[in-house]
């Protein structure tokens, strides 16, 4: 554990004035209370995802159940714009909270110092609560990049960089320069590794070209609202695929992982008041995870269109990361030797054993999902979606409330917190609600993947219908939810308990004076032994100085140059894998009838995304024969060189839609977006909203100029964009009336019960957003069928 002394425990330090201090614990408070509130509203929202996904079968057995329609009808709570929020609500603002409430405590106290700036941790908090108020705000209104964990626009993105860069970090490192501790403790290296690998990930995940300002410096003006927060990637297909999963898995390792291991490192010895069970384990579980898991994003993309090189190589990582995650698992189980008889009375450590347990099993069954062959079967299936909230309700949301628990009493200047048995209770109920839910999830997740890849014994599929798929998992949809609620519930308790343990203390605690000499400016290492046999004559304490007089216990008093070799070993990682995918062409090998969306077809994607179908539908078919016997032909990187940003997904609530262009008539698909149960037993919501809403034609052209500049070959149709997208949108109009047997036979779009009620015209119904999306429904997949262009023949095939 840090020492209490202001001086390191080695070497001579040239004597230092004592300086008195006082701890900045209002901005600790602060942080907890938003914790709290957001992981409410995060689980919130997840509850009524469960919900969505359960209820639309029980409504269409039981009408009576039909006041329920609202949650599929109203377009911000559609389950394709709500579940970004959940996502996000839970990651980056409960998480969040919790990883700057968890830094901001210890860090002041590992280092000996306030935190450098009271302002810079204010403008911290308030900028990262604006943030996360703009995410609840744009995300329901379906302004969204469609990237995971990486959905908010542009504007966000840049004010994310500023407080994550320019207020945290600059407080934190800050901090470290002035501090009166000069070891840098092992839970100070994990927030170190985790504050420059977010931005690094953060800044090169995030490069696109924003539509708005774009328009507005070529043209003078903008077109439309939405044009303004509108941006486009610089990453196109396979390589926008590389980047958000190199992006995706390391937000997972460094925002939800390291820190909580510093949280760890600091908070379980404190709780269990013993000392880390191995230093030089600690060594081996830090470096070993910065190193090893920024390499293992490739294998979320086994069987794509990626490189097989890529993926292989995110895979043999992957595995190794096994060895020093449980590493670290132990290290924290084993600082409770001596302890243990604790665990039983007091429900701090009762979080933190589980919370670490599960960190444990999550490190077991990542590397074993990263396996191609259990990954054939995995990906795309609820098997990950349990896998994702073990390690989120388990790992990051019992750390989170074992750390708040022990906080409370000592933040809020009380001698206790408010109830022991209220947070007893909540340990049991959100332990049963994390097992309801993943166990129901595993099962879930291992029938769907079993179902897909059935065959009769006519060499048929099985479950040829998907939707036959999705009724087998109504019951542990069902299981999910109660299992959701039940977490929930906990939350609540802990929300009550940590706040009565506020109102029984005062409103403003005095913060207690410190006292600490300031660091010498002359250091001198004890020298080394000259032998691990002299190091061991006293019973192992020569032992423990030589131990402590080696390379990394110099590096530790050396903040600027620790962050160096933790950039560097960041960085070399990626590039590695980065270069030769951006550089090496056939990597992505172009087909030459693949052309560019037209203008309608590329603001039908741009509703597609809004409205979140990458969260239900994948647009990946993969090289295995159950996937090409059901949807058809295997996708080609050569596909996807206009795609910005990528669409496989990583789920498949629905069926995958590579190949859906011609499948269906334009009649079907209106029908399909104005009642989905057409498809009996279907539980996607109803897009009649879109049927109302219409098309802005004169904003496409901006969008089509942006990608013009983003290197898409569209020639004459930057000039008449508007032009070729009504054009394009009363023929399909035209037909969709053909097909319906006449304007006056289309369904009304939102439920009007008027019989008089129809489109006026057909330039009418070609104005509706509904029409651009079934635009680029009949587009999917259509390409590689069709003869290449006389010009572009000699392109490579």
């Amino acid at each position: 554990m840090a020492t209490e002394q202001g001086q390191g425990p080695l070497g001579e330090v040239a004597p230092g004035q004592v300086e008195e201090f006082r701890y900045d614990d209002a901005i600790v408070r602060k942080f907890v209370a938003a914790t709290l509130i957001w992981g409410f509203v995060g689980m919130l929202v997840g509850v009524i995802l469960a919900f969505q996904m359960a209820i639309p079968t029980l409504v269409q057995s039981f009408p009576s159940l039909s006041f329920l329609d609202f949650l599929y009808d109203t377009s911000f709570l559609n389950f394709g714009r709500l579940r970004p929020l959940h996502t996000n609500a839970v990651i980056f603002a409960f998480a969040g909270n919790a990883i700057f409430a968890a830094i901001y405590y210890s860090t002041q106290r590992l280092c000996k110092a306030r935190m450098f700036s009271d302002t810079l941790s204010m403008l911290h908090f308030w900028g990262w609560q604006a943030i996360i108020v703009a995410a609840a705000i744009t995300l329901p209104l379906g302004i969204t990049q469609s990237k995971e964990y990486a959905e908010l626009e542009w504007p966000i993105d840049l004010a994310i960089a500023l407080v994550w860069v320019g207020f945290f970090g600059v407080n934190f490192f800050g901090t470290l320069l002035r501090r009166r501790e000069r070891h840098l403790y092992v839970a100070l290296w994990f927030y170190i590794a985790t504050i420059v690998t977010v931005a690094l990930l953060h800044v090169f995940n995030n490069l696109w070209i924003p539509v708005g300002a774009y328009e507005l410096i070529t043209t003078g003006s903008v077109s439309s609202p939405d044009n303004l927060l509108k941006s486009y990637p610089l990453y196109a297909g396979v390589q926008d695929a590389f980047m958000q999963w190199w992006y995706g898995h390391n937000a997972v390792a460094f925002f939800l992982t390291t820190p909580f291991l510093g949280l760890m490192y600091y908070f379980l010895p404190k709780a269990a008041n013993r000392p880390v069970f191995s230093y030089r384990l600690s060594i081996v579980h830090f470096w070993s995870l910065v190193f090893i898991y920024i390499w293992a994003g490739p294998h979320h993309l086994h069987y794509t269109s990626l490189p097989l090189w890529a993926s292989s190589l995110g895979m043999v990582f992957s595995v190794m990361l096994w060895m020093p995650s449980w590493g670290g698992m132990i290290n924290g189980l084993l600082t409770l030797r001596g302890a243990w008889h604790k665990v039983r009375e007091d429900p701090v450590l009762k979080f933190f054993v589980v919370g670490v347990t599960f960190y444990g099993m999550s490190t077991f069954e990542g590397p074993l999902l990263s396996v191609k062959l259990v990954n054939s079967l995995s990906h795309y299936t609820d098997w990950t979606i349990a896998h994702v909230h073990s390690g989120t309700l388990g790992w990051n949301g019992f750390m989170t409330f074992g750390m708040l628990y022990w906080l409370a009493p000592r933040i809020f200047g009380v001698e206790k917190l408010h109830s022991l048995k209220l947070a007893t209770l909540h340990f049991w109920i959100g332990t049963i609600g994390i097992l309801l839910y993943v166990l129901s999830m595993y099962t879930a997740g291992i029938t769907q993947g079993l179902m897909w890849r059935a065959f009769d014994t006519s060499g048929q599929l099985a479950f040829p219908d998907f939707v036959e798929t999705v009724q087998r998992l109504m019951p542990f949809y069902w299981i999910r939810a109660v299992g959701g609620v039940l977490y929930l519930v906990g939350v609540v308790l802990g929300m009550y308990n940590i706040w009565m343990t506020w109102r029984a203390g005062p409103r403003k605690p005095e913060e207690p004076v410190h006292r600490a000499p300031a660091l010498g400016p002359v250091y001198v290492d004890a020298p080394a032994p000259t032998s691990k046999l002299d190091a061991n004559i006293e019973l192992g304490k020569k032992a423990e100085v030589w131990m402590k007089a080696t390379w990394h216990r110099r590096l530790e008093r050396l903040p600027v140059r620790l962050t160096v070799w933790v950039i560097i070993s960041v960085v070399a990682a990626s590039l590695f894998e980065i270069i030769p995918t951006f550089l090496i062409r056939s990597n992505v090998p172009t087909i030459a009838s693949v052309q560019p969306y037209t203008p309608l077809e590329l603001y039908g994607r741009d509703i597609y995304i809004a409205e979140g179908c990458y969260n239900c539908h994948s647009q990946m078919i993969r090289p295995i024969f159950a996937e090409v016997k059901r949807y058809g032909e295997y996708s080609k990187p050569g596909e996807f060189v206009y795609d910005r940003p990528f669409q496989w997904g990583s789920r498949r609530i629905g069926p995958d839609l590579a190949r859906e262009g011609g499948r269906q008539s334009h009649a079907w698909h209106y029908n399909h977006f104005m009642d989905p149960s057409i498809t009996p037993g279907s539980i996607m919501p109803r897009y009649r909203f879109l049927a109302q809403q219409r098309t802005d034609f004169d904003e496409i052209a901006a969008r089509v100029k942006s990608m013009a500049m983003l290197g898409v070959p569209y020639g004459d149709a930057v000039n008449n964009a508007p032009e070729l997208a009504r054009e394009q949108a009363q023929l399909i109009a035209s037909e969709l009336a053909t097909q319906s047997g006449g304007l006056a036979n289309i369904p009304i779009p939102a439920g009007e019960e008027a019989e008089d009620w129809r489109y006026e015209s057909i330039e009418d119904l070609s104005e509706r957003r509904v029409i651009a999306l079934i635009a680029y429904m009949q587009r999917l997949g259509v390409d590689i069928t069709k003869p290449a262009p006389e010009e572009e023949t000699g392109g490579d095939q």
